[in-house]
């Protein structure tokens, strides 16, 4: 059964919640002090994270990145505020997906089964280590590896290197990469994928690796090997 903390503090939202969450036989958790989330979310220890952005004491996007320095879990937002500003930070801090309130259940409930699908299926497969371009990438432990140093990837940024790889030195278009990443391209904007897309090239830097991932304009993206 999976575990999903919710750092909400609207009572009525957050009572929603756990009771739909609660039918789909997912283990539901609320915080008690918000001055105290971390301390919370390692005592539950949660396969899945759903912040609000507006909270007490500080924001959504403080605990986003205080959990980001102890784990990789998946994060959703949701947010009542319409600026799409707060989905690029949300992206850039790492999260894995963004809900305007006020929503459909069905759509929350269909974001969280595809993340917790992707995230935890594609870890469980045998064939864990891909080569490329003079880099080890480690699907399991989320890492790359080469002669540079080490980088650790969120699991977004890895399953879209890891959609890349398998489709090495050919163009991924976008609609293909969405659906790969949360299964419905309904449920996610464009400019989420642009986010995450930026966001795995900058990480790939620091390793010499990054311009190997390119962007095809009108296309989509396309991993090259480093020729010999």
């Amino acid at each position: 059964m999976f575990k999903i903390l919710l750092i909400e503090d609207d009572q009525t939202l957050l009572n929603e919640i756990k009771t739909r969450l609660a039918g789909w036989d997912y283990e539901v958790y609320s915080i008690e002090d918000f001055s105290n989330v971390i301390a919370e979310f390692t005592a539950v220890n949660p396969d899945l994270v759903i912040i609000d952005i507006q909270l007490p004491k500080y924001d959504g996007f403080h605990w986003c990145r205080l959990i980001r320095t102890h784990s990789n879990v998946p994060i959703i937002f949701l947010s009542s505020r319409d600026h799409p500003a707060d989905m690029v930070m949300s992206m850039q801090l790492g999260a894995d997906d963004f809900v305007q309130k006020p929503f459909h259940f069905e759509v929350l409930i269909a974001k969280i089964q595809a993340i917790l699908r992707r995230v935890y299926n594609y870890s469980s497969e045998k064939n864990d280590l891909n080569t490329w371009s003079g880099a080890t990438v480690d699907y399991q432990k989320n890492i790359v590896t080469n002669e540079v140093g080490t980088i650790e990837l969120s699991k977004n940024e890895m399953f879209i290197l890891k959609v890349l790889l398998a489709h090495k030195n050919n163009i991924v278009s976008r609609a293909d990469l969405i659906k790969s990443l949360w299964d419905d391209e309904r449920f996610v904007s464009d400019n989420t994928l642009t986010v995450n897309v930026n966001r795995l090239r900058k990480r790939l830097d620091e390793l010499g690796l990054g311009h190997y991932v390119e962007t095809k304009v009108g296309q989509g993206y396309i991993a090259k090997e480093k020729e010999n």
